[in-house]
């Protein structure tokens, strides 16, 4: 895709074709596509002892930051088709930050290296700390039902035999709430994006929605939704009697240090930002700007506001156990399996608890978690550490094409993008798409963020 489509002044969509035009197995393919693709999440790969691949990546010696070799490779996923990108990457106490592209590739405004990005699912990360802090002082037990908690948001068997650990890890059997808070989402995308700008929903109809719907796989095994985190910060209010948005900000947005993450009071951003593109697979045509957007839809599961700068201080501050005592992070980094794989051989991606460990191309594991918003991607990787960092932006989504079996076809930008974060992390410069095969599951639909432009949620 070229940045220079998105200067035509016609906006159209494709009504029809996903949901009517492809056969049935398609839409069933965009529809588990679009739940990982809608907030994030991507495939990692780690052991069943928490931590160990990590450990042993960060044992690695990394070289120091290349800044060169840093602006080449983000001009790169530029160059590759992405519309804009931001990004900081740190090593100790030395930092890099830089942006490519454009901002707005209407007007031609260039984008910014210390712009504010909706950051979807790396909400979950900040959720699930404020849900260990409340373990660590005896208010949440993790293997309690959550009927304990929220016996008249979940009732019966469901609730008496899902655990909160298991909404945290994805391992509930709840389905995701986004297509059917979405109607029309895959018949016309356009239409039915633009109607909802500014819908609020309360989180309670959210989890109604996320448990009227077909599970997509039995209780026990992984299946990423983004109904679990909403439930979570249900569960958080009914703990500490205060709103979710307002205990997270004050302990763990303000514990950190952080003075540009937020939940929005509004459908804007506070502070200066890109436009966020969202092409839909080419069936919003040109692409178009969801910036002003009204986040209730997302939650606790994906409404977060930050910055990379601000991102790297939290998962540094988070793996140095500045945030939560060594037993919680423990949890945190105890995983699953994100994806099935073949008989022996090992997944590249494992989900935690709000955090994820993922094996790259070039070898290293690293623990994080991004996310996609419609129009925005960001996606947040370190040693295990947290020596070692890189969080990067960008403002274009779901910029694939598809297949007539809806599998992605081949296209440069995301290969650029694994090149751009891999190389930052390892010091190294691998080649575009060198290895990508190991991180990516082959049913990701997306991108590099866990769910949208990587391996999906």
């Amino acid at each position: 895709m070229r940045t220079s489509r998105a200067s035509h002044t016609t906006r159209t969509s494709r009504p029809g074709r996903l949901g009517l035009a492809r056969p049935a197995r398609t839409t069933a393919v965009l529809s588990t596509a679009l739940l990982a693709l809608s907030l994030g999440v991507l495939p990692a790969q780690a052991a069943d002892t928490a931590g160990a691949p990590a450990g042993q990546a960060a044992a690695r010696h990394l070289p120091a930051l290349d800044r060169a070799a840093l602006r080449t490779s983000l001009d790169a996923f530029h160059a590759a088709g992405m519309y804009g990108a931001f990004a900081a990457v740190r090593d100790g106490s030395e930092q890099w930050r830089g942006a490519t592209g454009l901002a707005d590739p209407v007007t031609g405004r260039p984008m910014a290296p210390d712009f504010e990005q909706r950051v979807g699912s790396i909400t979950k990360s900040f959720t699930s700390v404020a849900i260990l802090q409340q373990w660590e002082r005896g208010r949440i037990d993790l293997d309690a039902p959550v009927a304990r908690y929220v016996p008249d948001l979940v009732p019966g068997e469901r609730g008496r035999q899902v655990t909160v650990r298991m909404l945290l890890n994805h391992t509930s059997g709840i389905a995701d709430y986004v297509l059917p808070a979405f109607p029309g989402l895959l018949q016309d995308p356009g239409r039915t994006l633009d109607e909802n700008r500014l819908r609020h929903v309360e989180p309670q109809e959210l989890v109604r929605l996320g448990l009227a719907a077909p599970p997509v796989k039995p209780r026990g095994e992984f299946s990423y939704a983004n109904t679990n985190y909403v439930l979570a910060g249900l569960i958080l209010e009914r703990v500490t009697g205060q709103d979710a948005e307002a205990y997270i900000t004050r302990n763990v947005i303000r514990r950190a240090g952080l003075r540009h993450t937020y939940f929005p009071a509004s459908a804007s951003l506070k502070g200066p930002h890109a436009g966020m593109y969202e092409s839909f697979y080419g069936f919003i045509d040109p692409p178009r700007d969801y910036s002003t957007y009204d986040m209730s839809w997302a939650s606790t599961a994906g409404a977060l506001v930050s910055t990379t700068n601000d991102l790297n201080v939290f998962y540094r501050k988070l793996l140095g156990g500045r945030l939560i005592g060594p037993a919680a992070l423990r949890a945190m980094k105890t995983t699953v399996p994100a994806y099935e794989t073949e008989p022996g051989e090992e997944a590249a991606m494992r989900y935690g608890l709000g955090l994820y460990t993922l094996k790259m191309p070039s070898g290293g594991w690293y623990w994080g978690h991004d996310g996609a918003v419609f129009g925005a991607g960001t996606w947040s990787l370190a040693t295990e550490d947290g020596r070692r960092q890189v969080s990067v932006a960008y403002n274009l989504m779901k910029y694939q094409r598809l297949d007539e079996q809806g599998r992605p076809l081949p296209e440069p930008i995301t290969p650029a993008l694994y090149a751009f974060v891999d190389g930052a992390l390892s010091g190294g410069a691998p080649a575009a798409g060198q290895g990508l095969r190991s991180a990516a599951p082959p049913a990701a639909p997306g991108l590099p963020p866990l769910v949208d432009q990587l391996p999906l949620p």
